[in-house]
């Protein structure tokens, strides 16, 4: 099995113990993980950018550019969302935990699902 690399929206530093934030295009970085057979082999933080209204296909490129294939949200609006399937990333759903770690490992053991249409916000940041 290939490198798989995931991103989740973060508050303040990020990382593995850190805690998730709630709306993706507004979080301050993205902590990236790289699993390769089940296993964590590499974290690392990728600064968000600034993001203006409307321009919800900034992290959309960013994260494309930084070779993401899987992204867990706790919100997303659809228009980002159309954005990431455009480029190939898959996008997964937990409105639940906070804590970036357990969310992690849910994707790796394959526990957390697909996001559907019906998940998605209004936009505008209202979670």
């Amino acid at each position: 099995m290939a490198l798989v690399r995931i991103a989740v929206p973060s508050e303040g530093q990020g990382g593995l113990d850190g805690l998730r934030a709630g709306h993706f295009g507004h979080c301050d970085v993205f902590t990236l993980v790289d699993v390769e057979n089940g296993q964590i082999k590499e974290v690392s933080i990728l600064a968000n950018k600034e993001h203006v209204q409307g321009g919800c296909m900034v992290p959309v490129q960013l994260l494309a550019e930084n070779k993401v294939q899987q992204l867990v949200v706790g919100g997303i609006g659809m228009r980002p969302l159309m954005g990431f399937k455009q480029v190939g990333i898959d996008v997964f759903y937990d409105g639940e935990r906070r804590e970036i770690r357990p969310v992690v490992e849910d994707m790796i053991s394959g526990a957390l699902a697909m996001i559907g249409d019906d998940q998605v916000c209004g936009g505008g940041g209202g979670h």
